[in-house]
């Protein structure tokens, strides 16, 4: 993953997640992932919608463990130029799931949409940008807040024990966000919101990818129906 020195990203105008996941479980689509993705990417898929259905009556607790267990086994890593040809391209769940693999962000994405979809308030989780002090680059994590200003829990590809932020001395955090804004980072996923926040969000490109049925190969292909974004994030 490679992250711009950029810190200000546009979170006013978050879609509703829920809606989203109306668009990934069309089933035309999921039938045209069949053609992207052959076979095993669509049992994979299909997993991920039966895996949502039987959680949903789970504590939190439970859906936390479960959703960082469920993408880490089902996904392998992958960075984006070697998988996308892109430098930077944030994957929707289904593109992640269809080939399997995929860096941080779509990591962060897929876990995000599937704790939505099993009904996590949306103030309890945020996608923070870290330096993973460990390889010395930047990385992006999922955090969730059981309670408002207690230290989050971490929820991650790259140590995949879900633990504090405050025993996670190899994570140095940047700023985190989600629908509601921005928060640079003071210390362990705690921090100062910043207001009026305003630039350019890979994100909300990739909700627009979504709201139109669009999937991407994978190595840079030229399938029909596929995106040509690519992040300047």
């Amino acid at each position: 993953m490679r992250v711009g020195i950029c810190i200000i990203i546009l979170v006013s105008f978050f879609a509703c997640a829920q809606d989203m996941l109306l668009h990934l479980r069309n089933s035309d689509i999921i039938s045209r992932a069949k053609q992207f993705y052959g076979d095993a990417g669509h049992q994979r898929i299909k997993n991920w919608l039966s895996f949502i259905d039987d959680s949903a009556d789970k504590s939190e607790w439970q859906k936390i463990h479960l959703v960082n267990d469920f993408f880490n086994k089902h996904i392998k890593y992958k960075t984006d130029d070697d998988l996308w040809q892109k430098k930077d391209y944030w994957a929707t769940p289904l593109e992640s799931l269809g080939v399997g693999m995929g860096d941080c962000e779509d990591y962060v994405i897929a876990k995000y949409f599937t704790l939505i979809a099993l009904g996590i308030p949306e103030d309890k989780i945020r996608f923070m940008y870290v330096r993973q002090r460990t390889v010395n680059q930047p990385h992006m994590v999922l955090i969730y807040f059981e309670q408002p200003n207690q230290i989050p829990l971490v929820l991650d590809n790259f140590n995949t024990k879900l633990v504090p932020a405050s025993n996670r001395g190899d994570l140095k955090p940047i700023y985190s966000f989600n629908g509601q804004g921005l928060w640079l980072a003071k210390s362990k996923g705690l921090g100062n919101k910043v207001k009026n926040s305003r630039g350019v969000s890979a994100w909300n490109t990739m909700l627009e990818r979504i709201e139109q049925g669009e999937l991407a190969p994978a190595n840079g292909g030229n399938n029909k129906g596929t995106s040509s974004y690519v992040s300047n994030f």
